[in-house]
């Protein structure tokens, strides 16, 4: 049993025939615990997706399942924490400043310009995203659009990003140094799939101690703006095909009678990576092999569908749906068609 598969991006927050998206099984994979970068995190971190370990993990997977407390404290904070470049509001320091319409922060925002191959996804709000696909982030000397998607372009698994002014305290907050004067970061965030209004909701945090008027220091959003890449160039995956870009995912027809979809996966803890849609596609394979199926298969970031074979780019007609009240578009679609890997390794007959 020889396999072809069609990875696709799924956005949106989409009833169903046999091979529509199975939104119920997309719903039950966990949400990942990192949907962006923490508020704590003073030093960006180096993007840890490893896709070979990632590829191995797949298919072992398919193989084997088929208020504040208020304080008076000292004013004695020690070191500054990094960053802090950033311009303040015009009209001052507070956090109000910050959110106030039409400040001097949410104009630039306003005005960036779109960097080229990018689409623009939402500007000038007052929440970073949090989504699946995570990567990295970077703090910027200045809100350049420009240099954010230079930032996405130099990592392989980028495919969006979103900038933003970010209220931060200048040192630590803790006792010693409850509510600490404010600074402003420029911070841009990377991810493995395209960024959506929709998920700009961190609408930062209260941090340590209240000082002796009642105030812990608050961290704020602002001038958020959100860009995505307009293509993607699809890898090549040894043991397939060269992969042929689709406008929508495959709906396929009865082949002879018979169904040649045989189930999906959903891999939302990493980005946009159809080499895990391979490892599984193969792992399924050899699963098939060992363990045959009944007519009846059920199976519950990136999409994998299955099929025994291929179907070209006029079957590529789901581009989305409603689901309850929610919408599922579908982006980056591919298909590969199998090439010519070692064969499974048939059970022995007793």
């Amino acid at each position: 049993m020889r396999y072809a598969l069609a990875a696709s991006a799924i956005l949106g927050v989409v009833a169903a025939a046999p091979q529509m998206i199975n939104i119920e099984a997309a719903l039950a994979v966990p949400t990942p615990t990192i949907l962006g970068p923490a508020i704590t995190a003073t030093e960006p971190a180096a993007v840890s997706y490893n896709p070979t370990s990632a590829a191995s993990a797949v298919a072992e997977v398919v193989q084997s399942e088929g208020v504040i407390e208020k304080r008076d404290v000292p004013s004695a904070c020690g070191t500054a924490l990094p960053g802090g470049t950033g311009p303040f509001p015009a009209s001052g320091t507070a956090d109000s400043d910050y959110t106030a319409a039409g400040n001097s922060l949410r104009l630039i925002a306003q005005q960036a310009a779109t960097p080229s191959g990018y689409d623009q996804s939402f500007v000038d709000q007052l929440g970073s995203s949090q989504q699946v696909g995570y990567l990295t982030y970077k703090i910027l000397d200045s809100y350049d659009p420009s240099l954010c998607s230079a930032a996405c372009d130099a990592e392989k698994f980028c495919l969006g990003f979103n900038i933003y002014f970010e209220r931060d305290p200048k040192y630590n907050p803790q006792e010693g140094c409850a509510n600490p004067e404010a600074v402003t970061n420029i911070k841009c965030s990377l991810y493995g799939y395209n960024v959506a209004k929709a998920a700009a909701t961190n609408q930062g945090q209260w941090r340590g101690p209240q000082d002796a008027n009642g105030q812990a220091f608050h961290v704020v959003i602002t001038g958020s703006n959100g860009y995505s890449k307009q293509g993607k160039t699809l890898p090549t995956i040894p043991d397939f095909e060269s992969p042929t870009s689709l406008p929508a995912a495959i709906n396929a027809p009865l082949d002879g009678g018979y169904d040649t979809y045989t189930g999906m996966r959903l891999f939302n803890n990493n980005p946009y990576d159809p080499s895990l849609c391979a490892a599984a596609c193969e792992a399924q394979t050899t699963y098939d092999v060992n363990h045959p199926a009944s007519d009846e298969r059920y199976s519950s970031g990136t999409y994998c569908s299955f099929y025994t074979r291929t179907w070209d780019s006029t079957y590529a007609v789901n581009t989305g749906y409603y689901y309850g009240n929610d919408v599922y578009k579908v982006r980056n679609s591919a298909s590969y068609p199998i090439g010519n890997p070692t064969p499974p390794k048939m059970p022995s007959t007793p």
